[in-house]
């Protein structure tokens, strides 16, 4: 019977939670959007194409703009590859709500995630680091943030960024 009740509590909690909106999630999470920093090149942080959205590869921005920088597994430890995995979701989110005029519910699926972690050479926890992003989408769409992704090592990353991450999301 105990099981039942806590089944039947976990299912309530569960269907109140995904009727949230990614806004309320991410009021929840204490987690504030930044402003989209500007191309640096000649290309778009965002295209549109039907109902997807491919969005640019994007770094690990902080709240006062500077980036988080080094190798992870030489000059950052996982927990701070993590970290500014986390950041970088931030910043997708953040460029993502701006394409799509303010209103995040628009979005039907996180549908591919890539990340490219800055690492020292024998580093082989790239998965672990880019979980950071991952957990973060799930926590803000729920179901709809859960994804396909590619998680890999690379010797270096523009500005000596600790990861770069890109996305391809499904839109209304």
């Amino acid at each position: 019977m105990r099981h039942l009740i806590t089944i039947l509590l976990i299912s309530c909690i569960s269907i109140v939670y995904a009727q949230k909106s990614p806004d309320e999630r991410l009021k929840e999470l204490g987690i504030e959007l930044i402003v989209p920093t500007q191309p640096v090149a000649n290309y778009a942080k965002a295209v549109r194409t039907g109902n997807l959205i491919y969005l640019s590869g994007h770094g690990p921005t902080k709240a006062d703009g500077k980036d988080i920088v080094g190798k992870v597994g030489k000059d950052l430890k996982v927990e701070e590859g993590i970290e500014a995995a986390k950041r970088t979701a931030i910043s997708l989110i953040s460029t993502l709500k701006m394409e799509l005029g303010g209103d995040l519910s628009r979005v039907k699926r996180i549908v591919k995630v890539n990340g490219w972690v800055n690492c020292a050479d024998t580093f082989k926890d790239q998965p672990k680091v880019m979980n950071g992003c991952s957990d973060l989408l799930v926590a803000v769409f729920g179901e709809k943030g859960k994804h396909a992704r590619t998680s890999l090592g690379t010797n270096a990353l523009p500005s000596n960024i600790a990861i770069e991450i890109e996305m391809i999301v499904e839109v209304d």
